[in-house]
């Protein structure tokens, strides 16, 4: 293969990429009534790392985790995105995201390919210091955005305080510092009547 042929298949990934642009998430903007697309949200994420990495449990590979930030939700393109508190679909890695990964990646050469495949693959297993503190970026940002929207998805969904505290402990395997201001936020917004708790929670 020529280095102009492997320019080639890298123009089309990048051509390909951008339809990340067009996979709206759930949640909003900050102070604002604009639904985030993934692409934003994934810049966003890059930027929190770099900016709070003092903070993770573990020392880590920052160059890493933002590889991992930047990749991770590129298999929505294919598979969509899966709203974080969905009653019917699991918000893992599921397969339809497995052959999104072979496509996407599979547009670049060979070795680059590889290369994004396992970091993605590590990405969502959450078992190295990267991973976790990668997932924790991923989960403190929707947290922040509800609060600054007075509850955002929490109240449109009704998600309860009970589920908000499930899905937000992962944050606490990679940064127990976030974590415990992630939790300080979810009990201010119980106070604030921008979360709820269910009955049995009271």
């Amino acid at each position: 293969m020529t280095p102009f042929d492997t320019l080639l298949q890298q123009i089309a990934f990048i051509h390909e990429i951008d339809k990340l642009k067009y996979i709206i998430r759930k949640t909003r903007l900050f102070n604002s009534d604009r639904h985030e697309n993934d692409a934003e949200h994934s810049w966003h994420l890059a930027m929190m790392a770099m900016v709070l990495a003092e903070h993770a449990n573990e020392p880590v590979d920052v160059l890493k985790v933002l590889k991992m930030l930047l990749v991770h939700d590129l298999v929505e393109i294919d598979a969509g995105d899966t709203f974080l508190f969905d009653t019917v679909l699991n918000h893992t890695n599921t397969e339809a995201e497995r052959k999104a990964a072979e496509r996407l990646f599979g547009l670049l050469p060979e070795q680059q390919a590889k290369e994004l495949i396992t970091v993605w693959e590590e990405f969502e297993a959450g078992e190295t210091p990267e991973a976790r503190f990668a997932k924790s970026i991923d989960r403190l940002e929707p947290i922040l955005q509800n609060v600054s929207n007075q509850g955002g998805t929490w109240m449109e969904f009704n998600v309860p305080y009970n589920k908000v505290l499930e899905k937000t402990l992962i944050i606490k395997q990679g940064s127990t510092a976030l974590f415990d201001f992630a939790k300080t936020l979810i009990d201010t917004s119980v106070e604030k009547g921008i979360l709820k708790k269910e009955a049995s929670e009271a």
